[in-house]
C-alpha cells in the first residue's frame, strides 16, 4: 500500500532578521535571534523571519506561523504558506516573513509553528530593553595631549 500523505517533520524553526537565497538555491540565514534587544518599548520590529525546514513527509500542506504576545493569547502576526514533498527522502524549506511586529513590553513572545493545524513547535523568544551601547565617537577615540 502506498500512502497518499505524510505529515512532515519540523527540521529546524529558526527565527532571524532576514533569509535569502543564492543563485544555486542555497539559503542565507541572517541574524539568528536568541533574544530580541531593543532601545524601548513600545517599538515596531520592522522585521523577523522564521527559516523552516520540513522533512520526511508526503503530499501538500499548510503551514501556519504565528507570533503571540506575551500574555501566550494574543496572535500579533500570522503567516500561511503552503508548501508540498513529492518524496519522503526530499526536503521543503519555508521562510515566513513577520513585519510589522508591534512589541508593547519587555517579556516572553511565543513562536508557534503548525502544519495542517497539528502544532509542531512552541519557543519562547525574550525581549529585551536594554539602551544601545556607548561607543566613541566617529574617528576613534580622542588622545591625551
Amino acid at each position: 500500500m502506498n500512502p497518499s500523505r505524510i505529515l512532515p517533520d519540523l527540521q529546524c524553526a529558526l527565527l532571524c532578521e532576514d533569509v535569502r537565497q543564492e543563485v544555486n538555491g542555497n539559503f542565507l540565514v541572517l541574524g539568528i535571534m536568541n533574544v530580541i534587544r531593543v532601545p524601548q518599548v513600545p517599538i515596531t520590529a520592522a522585521r523577523l523571519c522564521l527559516f523552516n525546514r520540513w522533512v520526511a513527509g508526503y503530499g501538500q500542506f499548510l503551514e501556519t506561523v504565528r507570533f503571540i504576545a506575551p500574555d501566550q493569547t494574543t496572535v500579533l502576526r500570522k503567516n500561511d504558506l503552503r508548501f508540498a514533498l513529492q518524496d519522503v527522502a526530499f526536503s521543503a524549506t519555508t521562510a515566513s516573513i513577520l513585519s510589522p511586529v508591534q512589541l508593547e513590553t519587555p517579556g516572553a513572545y511565543y513562536v508557534e509553528v503548525l502544519v495542517d493545524d497539528v502544532m509542531k513547535l512552541r519557543f519562547p523568544i525574550s525581549v529585551i530593553v536594554a539602551p544601545p551601547e556607548q561607543r566613541p565617537p566617529a574617528g576613534g577615540p580622542k588622545k591625551e595631549p
